[in-house]
């Protein structure tokens, strides 16, 4: 699989965590978009001493905390907007889910981004240090801290791993 492959491959998981960060589809088509053209224009410079995607990942999360110190503020939407896979639930289900949605979109950027790339993403604390940048320590700090006020807000536990449970 080139490098190409891999960026294409990703695109989806980049759309699904850009919606989750600024919670506006137009707004997140256009982090991705972002993202992507920065990408291709510095693969030449890619030393490909990691993985494609948590480079992505990385590449997406500067974009979102650029945009957020230029200014621009996240605008709430209604859950049923969120691309999140089909599952048959009940009305309480769907009610639960909005609350905790409604939760993390209070917690501070970094928590959040944390939570969502190891949570909903199914990264493993490694790969979603390496995404973030930073050492998987502070990682785990951060996920403590969003999942304990998630805890707080919701008087649920926080979500652990999407599909990556087995991963560690």
């Amino acid at each position: 699989m080139t490098v190409l492959d891999e960026i294409e491959a990703a695109i989806p998981a980049l759309r699904r965590y850009a919606h989750a960060l600024v919670r506006d589809r137009d707004a997140a088509d256009d982090l991705v978009q972002d993202c992507l053209e920065r990408a291709v224009a510095r693969l030449p410079y890619w030393r490909g001493d990691g993985p494609v995607r948590a480079w992505l990942f990385r590449i997406l999360l500067n974009r979102f905390r650029d945009t957020r110190r230029a200014g621009a503020r996240a605008q709430l939407v209604p859950i049923d907007r969120v691309d999140l896979p089909a599952r048959p639930g009940s009305q309480a289900a769907h009610l639960e889910l909005g609350e905790v949605h409604a939760a993390m979109g209070r917690l501070p950027d970094d928590q959040r981004a944390a939570l969502l790339l190891v949570a909903v993403e199914g990264m493993t604390l490694a790969e979603a240090a390496a995404a973030m940048d930073v050492p998987e320590g502070t990682l785990a700090s951060r996920l403590g801290r969003a999942r304990a006020a998630l805890r707080a807000m919701t008087g649920r536990a926080a979500p652990r791993r999407g599909t990556g449970e087995d991963r560690s």
